[in-house]
């Protein structure tokens, strides 16, 4: 369904109805019905991965952010802006990447699908000051404060599946000669995400201690649904620089806590863990927050790269 479209009027797009998942226009099933695969451009990984298993044989995919490029400083060229004009629908997660969200509001998409909208999303707090965090509706906040809200729901599969159900929902709507195969794959990704839960709370329960130490602060909501502690070497952006204040904090609180590793991941530099843990005679290891799949991820998607983080996990916390 890639094909051109006439221009959309600003008349007609203000008329586009706002069903809490994204904006869906009256005639989004146009292009669906003519026979082509329905085209769906993605932000990044995690939103990759969730269009290709509820879209399944119905949709061709594309992503914006491309493998080993780190997500977060994402500026789109003029060709990937083209392509999203061309596409039938966006699938992105607002507020992790600022030059996806402002191309995907100025282009004229017939389906626009913010993962932010399709589960709470909550303030973590600043790293070096404020660990417990207000908790705030992603319907809720106020534009001023949108910045703060942590975007890393994927990480969380309990809220991961929460998003699938709301995208499975969008396909539907956008297109629904194919309806029903998209409820039946979001059905089985939810049950599958379910499991994934299950498996973390067993393998998680008992441990040694409760607190890891992580690159930068992208496992928030998963230490919360697991009843951990995640202290971040730096903030939500993993390319911000601890104050030496923060280093000192972490080497006091790795020998309180009986922390054993640093982990670091693949698409930043680990440099600043590495000396850390050099510093504090810990461990290494790489726990990765799933913004992207490299030939140096421990698996080929996301639930691979999920068990992977369980097992690293397991053996830092001291899983008994």
């Amino acid at each position: 369904m890639n094909v051109r479209r006439p221009h959309i009027s600003g008349a007609a797009l203000a008329a586009v109805a706002v069903l809490g998942i994204g904006s869906l226009s009256a005639c989004s099933t146009d292009s669906a019905a003519g026979g082509g695969k329905f085209d769906v451009v993605t932000s990044f990984y995690p939103m990759q991965f969730l269009a290709e298993r509820i879209g399944g044989d119905h949709v061709h995919v594309t992503t914006l952010t491309e493998p080993g490029q780190e997500p977060h400083e994402l500026e789109l060229s003029l060709h990937q802006r083209a392509e999203l004009e061309e596409s039938d629908a966006a699938l992105f997660l607002s507020g992790l990447q600022p030059s996806v969200d402002e191309a995907i509001e100025q282009a004229d998409l017939k389906t626009k699908i913010d993962a932010a909208h399709l589960t709470k999303l909550e303030d973590h707090g600043d790293v070096e000051h404020d660990h417990g965090g207000e908790e705030h509706s992603g319907e809720e906040h106020s534009e001023e404060d949108a910045h703060s809200l942590d975007p890393h729901v994927w990480l969380d599969p309990v809220k991961y599946a929460e998003v699938a159900e709301g995208v499975g929902t969008a396909f539907a709507k956008a297109d629904p000669e194919h309806a029903a195969d998209y409820r039946k794959n979001t059905d089985a990704l939810v049950d599958r995400l379910h499991a994934l839960d299950t498996e973390f709370r067993e393998g998680l329960k008992n441990t040694k201690t409760k607190v890891f130490f992580t690159n930068h602060a992208s496992f928030g909501y998963f230490a919360e649904r697991y009843g951990l502690t995640q202290e971040a070497i730096s903030g939500v952006d993993p390319e911000s620089e601890p104050s030496p204040a923060r280093i000192k904090e972490l080497r006091d609180e790795a020998r309180a806590d009986g922390v054993t590793t640093v982990f670091y991941e693949t698409l930043v530099s680990g440099k600043t863990a590495k000396t850390l843990a050099r510093d504090a005679g810990l461990r290494t290891d790489v726990l990765d927050p799933l913004e992207g799949i490299t030939g140096k991820s421990r698996g080929d998607d996301y639930f691979a790269v999920m068990e992977a983080n369980l097992t690293a996990l397991k053996t830092a916390l001291g899983a008994r």
